[in-house]
């Protein structure tokens, strides 16, 4: 009887771990297999971007990159968003590489942004209209150091922005955990491969982007609706 018993939990135990693990595997697969997989970076070429030259610059990471790209391009005064790779030590890094952990760099995005028009304090409003800022490396189903949220600082102002709407944030009573969202320098910032610029966009279809992305701007821009571009609003469709 004894031994039945032990085969039985033995059994019982395997089964569960299985599916906990396929549950998390399939989570995490469901947006890297609907990616084209490159096996060096530098094969893609880089992203076109219309003239830049007399806008200002500001680095952010919020787990899925594709959400924050499209997010941010849909406001006033931001003229072009790249997603991109920053906060780590590997020089020139792959989606690949990057997904994989190792490399300490997260998925980022750059905003091109007429400081006329929109300054970074307003940037960090809408910000962090679009991501938990309580959550510890991820957001929503996307979980790792390389989906961690940073705002990344160019300069000592920026810096003091930065940190003292965390403060803010965190005094107001409006969350039960601790802001989790790192201020860091900005080393450099890597764009990443030419398929994940204007992803949304050009994958309107993905099932990742349907089901995460899609929801995620929605729920941003209602909070912000004064700050969203006529017609880039679809959280009114």
């Amino acid at each position: 009887m004894k031994k039945i018993n032990l085969t039985l939990i033995i059994f019982l135990s395997l089964a569960i771990f299985s599916s906990c693990t396929k549950e998390n595997s399939d989570k995490s697969k469901e947006r890297s297999e609907s990616t084209q997989s490159t096996d060096k970076k530098s094969s893609a070429p880089e992203p076109v971007l219309p003239d830049t030259s007399k806008l200002n610059k500001a680095v952010f990471a919020a787990g899925c990159f594709w959400c924050e790209e499209t997010l941010f391009e849909s406001i006033i005064g931001v003229g072009e968003v790249v997603s991109g790779y920053a906060g780590g030590n590997t020089d020139d890094p792959t989606y690949e590489e990057v997904g994989s952990g190792r490399t300490g760099h997260a998925e980022s995005f750059l905003v091109y942004y007429d400081s006329s028009v929109i300054d970074y304090n307003t940037l960090l409003k809408v910000y962090f209209s679009s991501l938990d800022p309580t959550q510890v490396n991820g957001q929503g189903p996307d979980i790792g150091t390389q989906y961690r949220s940073i705002i990344f600082y160019t300069n000592d102002k920026e810096k003091e922005l930065a940190e003292n709407y965390i403060t803010a944030l965190g005094n107001s009573g409006k969350y039960d955990r601790p802001i989790s969202v790192e201020v860091k320098e900005l080393i450099r910032f890597y764009p990443a491969e030419k398929y994940h610029q204007d992803y949304i966009t050009h994958n309107p279809d993905n099932p990742y982007v349907i089901h995460e992305s899609i929801p995620r701007i929605k729920r941003s821009q209602k909070q912000i609706p004064e700050l969203v571009k006529p017609g880039k609003n679809i959280s009114d469709e």
